[in-house]
């Protein structure tokens, strides 16, 4: 039997990169795929493609700063298709500068989507699954969850707590909830679009040159959600081949 035809599965983040990339390849796989994003309008494109090729797909705005905006997500779904199997959290920035450029403003934008963002999104969907007696979580990470380099404090700081949190998650709901931690080495994406410190995005430009495609992480996330509700995949680190 297929272990993910039919489940549900919401993405935040998902109107570009690794979120709009697992949203094809679960969908195409069987999946129900509920989609969160803060454009629309890219949302309604990527759906719009996923029904035309026969898939299940339903869309939601979503800023995962905002709690509220969470709690609607998971109830869209709810309504949609009945219940939610599964919950990426994989919505993230990373404006990187150098801590001597005090862009304090990126610092906490860094804070509310990537850990906050995370939080709302237990927060929303841990109820719904502790009822159901099952569900999965999947966490995106980093490789800077694991190692801090120049520019990426903050970032890493963040990455960090996700990593954390995870883990936290994963003790505490032993027996019917999987936690699944994916940390992607460096992945084509628009994280790097919005570096606005000019050393750290020459650096970036220079460091993305061995990226991966963002559909190595969504595979990766689909044989993490093809699991039995027995197995639960913990930490999965995804790098290019020539990363040294």
């Amino acid at each position: 039997m297929d272990m993910i035809l039919n489940k549900v599965v919401l993405i935040t983040g998902a109107s570009s990169g690794i979120g709009e990339e697992t949203a094809r390849v679960l969908c195409k796989a069987g999946a129900c795929v509920v989609l969160g994003a803060r454009r629309t309008e890219r949302l309604q494109k990527v759906v719009q493609e996923l029904k035309e090729a026969g898939g299940q797909a339903e869309y939601c705005t979503l800023d995962v700063t905002n709690l509220k905006q969470m709690h609607e997500f998971v109830a869209f779904a709810q309504q949609k298709f009945g219940r939610v199997d599964v919950l990426i959290n994989n919505a993230g920035v990373m404006p990187l500068s150098p801590l001597h450029s005090y862009k304090v403003e990126e610092w906490n934008q860094m804070i509310d989507v990537n850990i906050r963002g995370v939080l709302h999104g237990i927060a929303s969907g841990l109820p719904v699954m502790e009822k159901q007696q099952t569900g999965h979580f999947i966490n995106i990470a980093s490789v800077g969850a694991y190692q801090v380099s120049p520019t990426a404090a903050v970032y890493c700081a963040t990455k960090f707590a996700v990593r954390a949190i995870t883990e936290g998650l994963r003790q505490e709901s032993s027996g019917h909830i999987q936690v699944t931690l994916i940390s992607p080495g460096v992945t084509e994406s628009e994280l790097a679009d919005h570096i606005s410190d000019e050393q750290a995005r020459a650096e970036m430009k220079e460091y993305r040159r061995i990226s991966i495609p963002a559909s190595a992480i969504a595979n990766a996330i689909l044989y993490a959600v093809q699991q039995p509700q027995e197995v639960d995949i913990n930490e999965i680190i995804i790098r290019p081949t020539a990363t040294s």
